[in-house]
């Protein structure tokens, strides 16, 4: 039986490329062959990553411009391939929003400066600090921002206004939920197991104009000129990865692209957050503009009944609800292929919980 899988990552993938995927696990399009059998080489999978390229490019309207780089190492090798490549004066802005924005602070430190132009360190990175202009430096190398936290469950309401410094945006929770201006970014960046497919796929966009500057001691496999300049394939790719990501992209086209991702996001984020608005039992952690879509932490206030409610949850069929320790409670991550009726189900089964515990 099918659970509602809540998890934060590696998230729920759509069922109709699961049974794709079943279905071509020997053969993939009459080759006789799994995916993960071809050679990254062989006509057979160039049209696969090839295909996922002009997907992607398609459904986020990536400009010409911009490269595509599918890379392995997980968003966390963006920590060090981003100053590596982009850090000309040594000198960075960022906010500060979380753990993965303190991760590619501390990173960023060992080459150079990083200014912290905001912070919502203090009240446990619950909410988006409003930012003051006159503290951003026109010479940074760039800006950089995590959009959406995926532990708090926070996201930006709207961009920083960055001027000509080159905004950075780490989109790993976020990527494909709704329509995004790739123009306004020097370069996005997300690990793939939320939004994008399975895990082990890191998918980087880039301004053409940022590469080619890294610094002389960068290792050749953290070069994004080396990647661009070779099609992905200076190296093995993750293939099956960028498989599972061509299909993810096939459905989401199919369904109407990321304007229908975002109303059916946005449906699903009001199911939950309208509940947890009034319910005496559960509480949310974040509250006005910047609330995200993907991810909802709440809490009762009570770690033993947090605790039985995440045990029943599991028990009847709603799993990977336990929030993530530096928060505590409950968070549900309600990436794109979970069905309406996820959200659905899981405010039942909430309000029968409340219920019954009062």
């Amino acid at each position: 039986m099918r659970v509602y899988n809540f998890s934060a990552g590696p998230s729920v993938l759509p069922e109709k490329v699961l049974e794709q995927a079943r279905d071509e696990m020997l053969d993939c399009n009459g080759s006789g062959m799994s995916v993960m059998e071809m050679s990254h080489r062989s006509k057979a999978y160039e049209a696969i990553i090839g295909g996922a390229e002009e997907l992607l490019r398609e459904v986020m309207g990536i400009p010409s411009n911009y490269k595509v780089l599918f890379l392995q190492g997980g968003a966390s090798s963006q920590f060090s391939m981003i100053p590596l490549n982009l850090m000309k004066n040594n000198k960075i802005d960022l906010v500060l929003t979380g753990m993965w924005a303190k991760k590619a602070m501390d990173e960023a430190s060992r080459y150079g400066q990083v200014n912290v132009v905001g912070s919502s360190k203090d009240k446990t990175y619950s909410y988006i600090p409003e930012l003051d202009k006159t503290t951003f430096d026109p010479e940074a190398d760039y800006f950089y921002i995590c959009q959406n936290n995926t532990i708090y469950g926070t996201r930006f309401p709207e961009l920083p206004d960055t001027g000509n410094v080159p905004l950075v945006a780490d989109l790993s929770s976020c990527i494909l939920s709704e329509p995004i201006d790739v123009t306004k970014y020097g370069l996005i960046f997300a690990g793939a197991q939320k939004n994008m497919g399975p895990a082990g796929l890191t998918v980087v966009i880039i301004r053409e104009d940022l590469i080619g500057t890294a610094k002389e001691f960068t290792p050749q496999m953290f070069r994004y000129s080396i990647h661009a300049e070779n099609g992905s394939m200076y190296n093995t790719p993750p293939t099956y990865a960028i498989y599972i990501h061509k299909l993810v992209l096939e459905w989401l086209k199919g369904l109407g692209g990321l304007e229908k991702m975002g109303e059916i996001n946005r449906k699903k984020a009001d199911i939950i957050y309208n509940y947890l608005d009034n319910s005496s039992m559960f509480k949310p952690t974040v509250h006005g503009s910047c609330r995200s879509l993907m991810n909802i932490p709440f809490v009762t206030g009570n770690e033993e009944l947090d605790a039985k409610f995440v045990k029943e949850a599991t028990a009847n069929g709603f799993v990977n609800l336990k929030g993530h320790r530096s928060v505590g409670g409950m968070r549900a991550s309600i990436y794109n292929a979970m069905p309406v009726e996820g959200c659905e189900k899981l405010v039942e089964f909430m309000k029968e919980f409340e219920r019954s515990n009062a």
